[in-house]
């Protein structure tokens, strides 16, 4: 297999003519995206060289607590955004969030690590910390949108709440309906990707991993793996998030609080 053919400096500046052909063309077409354009070219830049380096440190350190360091930084800003989806009036929404994605993708990592993969070292960074980040940058999106759904139908379905409480139902139930309209919101992105995979373009991961000059079924077989593994975090994620806001909404004697 040919080894991966790097790129200098040169052909990242060449690589930015990508970019400047795109501001080029908002121009034309008088579209108004070009500072927005100009401001996302230059924070990829900058973020992905950070993050070059920060892993690169990471990496030759080989200390678990470098490792838990990083996942923890990754964790909290995901948290952070997913809290600023969903609400940030709603109370304790933020440690709900921190806490389901941190229990999903624990989880989730280690019955990977531990089952499947099974590397020399349980932390091992090359795959600790990639998988992990998948799975967090995935959580965080099915956390958002299904919180974001499930507040936004609360809020609107006040009245029908109410009235299925004053009619004896528990909290839990007058929810019901809307806590799993919200999960089915949030793992429709998921099984539709599930569904298409493979048919319609090659996912992101395979193609990174060929153009490492990984052979086309390992690839394969790491993307099957990734797949299930976003999946079952998301899923996970979405019930507990879910779970706590519904508690959220309600006060000690069962009344829906506004």
């Amino acid at each position: 297999m040919q080894d991966l053919i790097k790129l200098d400096l040169v052909d990242l500046a060449i690589a930015v003519g990508l970019m400047a052909i795109a501001i080029g063309l908002s121009a034309w077409e008088k579209l108004g995206l070009e500072f927005n354009l100009a401001i996302a070219t230059g924070r990829t830049i900058l973020q992905l060289l950070v993050l070059g380096y920060v892993l690169d440190f990471i990496f030759a350190l080989d200390n678990p607590w470098a490792v838990w360091a990083i996942l923890a930084v990754m964790l909290t800003i995901t948290a952070i955004v997913a809290r600023n989806r969903i609400g940030q009036k709603i109370p304790h929404v933020l440690p709900l969030v921190w806490g389901a994605i941190l229990v999903s993708t624990t989880l989730t990592v280690l019955y990977t690590n531990l089952l499947i993969i099974q590397p020399d070292r349980w932390y091992e960074p090359r795959y600790v910390i990639p998988l992990a980040a998948i799975v967090l940058g995935n959580a965080m999106n099915a956390a958002a949108i299904a919180g974001e759904r499930l507040v936004s139908t609360i809020n609107a379905q006040t009245i029908e709440i109410e009235t299925h409480l004053s009619l004896g139902a528990t909290p839990q139930q007058a929810v019901s309906q809307y806590r799993k309209e919200a999960i089915r919101a949030a793992l429709l992105p998921t099984l539709n990707q599930m569904m298409l995979i493979g048919m319609v373009a090659i996912p992101a991961i395979t193609s990174g991993q060929l153009l490492a000059g990984v052979k086309p079924l390992d690839a394969v077989s790491y993307e099957i793996l990734i797949v299930f593994m976003v999946a079952f975090a998301n899923l996970l994620t979405t019930v507990l998030v879910t779970k706590g806001l519904c508690r959220q909404f309600f006060n000690s004697a069962a009344q829906l609080v506004r």
